[in-house]
């Protein structure tokens, strides 16, 4: 039954010095109801633009982040806890997408994301809304424009842990207080909110409850966010849209040395953030350049990240997330909060095929699974496909970069399946894994980019992997000291030239990449 609700205005304070609208239109009794239920106020929702929705989640936040700093103040300097009162300002913004179109069904859209199935109330609780606030309008304008929805900005249950937002480190040991004791009068993190249900499928939707607007919530995210500077080195705000992953340092030599090409040579980018959040700027001399350069400790970091900066995010930053499926994992799960447009594998691989030469190319179009770590999310018996877009366009970029093509291309590129084993001396147990090796048509092996893949896969991030042969275990040509020296001075160079054209190519089809194959049956408005 549906029903139709009364039209008001009425003006909510926020609780700090800002108000806000509330007016309302037809809107289904359900859907009304579980508002009021969720709100504690009476059945009445705002009527926001996008922009003022975002607005209104960045004034929430610095309010919820002064209360929390100032609280924090006071029990620094005069041990006094904040009290019930004061606690509850340290909360996150809720953002809330009310769909109440039940007499139609929803517009046809051939887009991946910011999209609507059926109505409801779709809710996430955001964190950091100024930096996301281009990602929050991209998501928020198409369905207020093509779907009429309509949004509610208000303050949620979920409390802000004090690590996610205060470094006070120096500060806390001075004051002689201990984390036990803060976390009696403080929100720490609580590892029974944080988890990935969403995005695996795991959360139930029951009659009467919202449905979530995002793959990740507040308190997800700033998880990641955290992890972030600890494993990378560098702020998280510094992380590009466009990611290269690598399992080697030379690559990040070769990194750094394009990056400073382009910057001298007055290239789309502004600057190169270092670990340890050292930066060269665009135009900055070649001697200076080299002394920041040399002053970065990334040996400190388990994952040193490297950001070439464009405007508005759209530069690309690289990771050496070092060997093995854990360490994939671990890195992937988390600049997956940060919504890149993709991530990409450029690192080395054993060649399988006789007829491969060390320095070849290794384009994945399958993956035989065998890092283990994703068996319970994505078992191996679940395909993880390759994306077209993104296998044409490294294609294209190792054709552009080669200057081969067609055969001569094809000698130098292969496309096959990659084997991704969890064991580093995995030729030691060859004899029991040949058979599967074979029926796969494996054409390489690695430690790391069918974990990649599949996260890409399971956390909807577009992925692709391209490989370059650095032995061949399978045919007398295997690793010894020095002896791929001269693959590693020649071929490492071309191949992250082939990761950033690849970059540069998928810049200019990215309405094509964001793909529908990686939504699920439930899929939550948000990409």
């Amino acid at each position: 039954m549906v029903g139709r609700a009364r039209s008001f205005t009425c003006v909510a304070p926020l609780g700090f010095g800002l108000e806000w609208t509330l007016t309302k239109r037809r809107c289904s009794a359900p859907i009304m109801r579980m508002c009021a239920a969720r709100t504690g106020t009476p059945e009445k929702h705002s009527k926001l633009t996008p922009e003022a929705a975002v607005d209104q989640l960045e004034a929430r936040y610095q309010h919820a982040v002064v209360a929390l700093e100032t609280a924090f103040d006071e029990y620094l300097q005069r041990s006094r806890p904040p009290s019930a009162k004061e606690r509850l300002a340290f909360r996150y913004p809720l953002l809330r997408v009310l769909y109440n179109n039940v007499h139609e069904p929803p517009p046809v859209s051939r887009r991946a994301f910011a999209k609507l199935q059926r109505p409801g109330v779709y809710e996430t609780t955001i964190t950091h809304p100024g930096y996301f606030r281009d990602y929050l309008l991209e998501q928020l304008r198409p369905l207020v424009a093509e779907y009429g929805a309509e949004i509610q900005v208000t303050t949620s249950d979920q409390e802000i842990p004090y690590p996610y937002i205060l470094e006070r480190t120096q500060e806390v040991a001075e004051a002689g207080v201990n984390a036990g004791e803060l976390a009696r009068y403080f929100p720490t993190p609580n590892l029974a909110l944080v988890g990935d249900q969403i995005a695996d499928g795991l959360v139930g939707l029951e009659p009467g409850t919202s449905s979530p607007l995002a793959l990740f919530d507040a308190v997800r995210v700033d998880f990641s966010l955290r992890r972030l500077v600890h494993y990378t080195g560098s702020s998280w705000r510094n992380t590009q849209r466009w990611l290269l992953l690598t399992n080697y340092h030379r690559y990040v030599d070769q990194f750094v040395r394009l990056a400073m090409e382009q910057l001298q040579s007055g290239g789309p980018f502004e600057r190169l953030v270092l670990p340890d959040n050292i930066t060269v700027d665009r135009g900055t001399p070649t001697e200076e350049a080299e002394r920041s350069i040399a002053a970065s400790q990334w040996q400190k970091y388990q994952m040193p990240a490297y950001h070439l900066v464009g405007a508005g995010g759209e530069g690309v930053t690289l990771v050496n997330i070092g060997v093995g499926p854990s360490n994939a994992k671990n890195i992937t799960d988390h600049l997956a909060v940060l919504r890149p447009h993709c991530w990409l594998m450029v690192g080395h691989c054993g060649g399988l095929r006789e007829s491969q030469s060390i320095g070849d190319y290794v384009l994945a179009h399958a993956y035989l699974r065998q890092d283990r770590i994703l068996d319970a999310l994505v078992p191996p018996e679940v395909p993880v496909p390759a994306l077209a877009e993104i296998q044409v366009a490294l294609q294209d970029a190792a054709a552009t970069v080669t200057g081969q093509r067609g055969d001569a291309l094809k000698q130098r590129l292969r496309t096959g399946t990659v084997v991704t084993n969890d064991d580093r001396n995995w030729e030691l147990q060859f004899a029991q894994q040949r058979r599967q090796i074979n029926i796969s048509r494996a054409i390489a092996v690695d430690m790391e980019c069918g974990t990649i893949a599949a996260q890409g896969f399971r956390l909807r991030v577009p992925y692709g992997t391209l490989l370059c042969v650095s032995d061949k275990p399978l045919h007398g040509e295997i690793k010894l000291p020095g002896a791929a020296n001269a693959f590693y001075e020649t071929a490492v160079a071309q191949h992250l030239e082939i990761g950033l054209e690849a970059i540069a190519l998928l810049k200019m089809r990215l309405d094509t990449l964001h793909s529908r194959k990686l939504r699920s049956f439930e899929e939550p408005p948000f990409r």
